[in-house]
Order: structure tokens, then C-alpha cells, then sequence
């Protein structure tokens, strides 16, 4: 997934679905490199709804010593976090119904979101969207299973 956002040094990225904040120290390896001054930086911010998730991935980032690489938000990540916006990347680590609007929304011109698209269960396909002359562009990058996306403009909390 790294690969496919095209990701590169100061790019600010919006992940939705922290989990354990594994997957945020990767892409701040790339967009904030250790060996680089911190002007040169981008910054992660990863949402996760679920408050102990949340505070489980703000201990192993910290522990792990991104904390100044990546935030941590507990919030429903269908709807982006505009105090942040707009972003040159976003990420969705589960599987919703269709693209969140808010989402593309919150994309900077030039921009690549990821999301996987479709149902609760194992038919979802890996959604590549760019924002290109103020022009949504979606490329199907294959099949894929993820945890279903729960929030506002995902799956409705069962």
C-alpha cells in the first residue's frame, strides 16, 4: 500500500484505521525520515475510533520514537480530520461501501487516496483515486479483504 501512494519526503498523509500504529511508522519512515533536518519533514496523522486502539497505537509510537512524526486522533475517520486538511496522501485501512466523499474532499490537487471498496465481508476491491485537474480519476487495483469501515460515511455500527 506504501508503494501505490506513491509516497515521498514531506508528504502529509491522513491514515484512517491506526490499529496497532504499525502501518503509520512505515509511511513516516518515508515522509519523515530520521536522517533528515525536520524542515524537510511531513507528518502522519492516523485515526482510530476505537479509544483503546487509539491509546494502544499512541504508546507504540511513542515507545517505537515517532511521536514527533505522527499523530494520533480517536475520531470516526470517515470524515477525515479538516484541522489538518488538505493532504497530498490518504490511506484507509478498512473496507467501506463506496469512497467517503469527505475524504476525497480533504485530498489535495495531485493527490492519491487508497481506500478498499465493498462489501462487510472478502469481496472488496483496492480503489486507487487521484485528484488531477480538479478531476476524480478511480483505478481498480485488485481484489483485497479488509475489516469493514465503520463511521458516517462507511458501514453503520452493528
Amino acid at each position: 500500500m506504501d508503494e501505490a501512494l506513491e509516497l515521498q519526503v514531506g508528504h502529509k498523509v491522513l491514515e484512517v484505521g491506526g490499529g496497532s500504529g504499525w502501518h503509520a511508522t512505515t509511511i513516516a519512515e518515508i515522509v519523515a525520515p530520521s536522517d533528515l533536518s525536520k524542515e524537510k519533514w511531513g507528518h502522519v496523522y492516523t485515526i482510530e475510533r476505537i479509544p483503546e486502539l487509539a491509546e494502544f497505537a499512541k504508546d507504540n509510537i511513542e515507545t517505537a520514537g515517532y511521536g514527533n512524526r505522527i499523530t494520533v486522533i480517536h475520531y470516526d475517520g470517515t470524515l477525515g480530520y479538516t484541522k489538518e486538511a488538505p493532504y497530498d496522501r490518504i490511506l484507509v485501512a478498512a473496507a467501506g461501501p463506496e469512497v467517503p466523499k469527505p475524504l476525497v474532499q480533504q485530498l489535495k490537487e495531485g493527490g492519491i487516496l487508497l481506500v478498499p471498496v465493498g462489501g462487510t465481508q472478502f469481496y472488496q476491491t483496492l480503489v486507487k483515486v487521484r485528484k488531477k485537474d480538479g478531476r476524480i480519476i478511480e483505478e481498480n487495483l485488485g481484489g483485497v479483504a479488509f475489516v469493514p469501515l465503520i463511521g458516517k460515511h462507511g458501514f453503520q455500527k452493528q
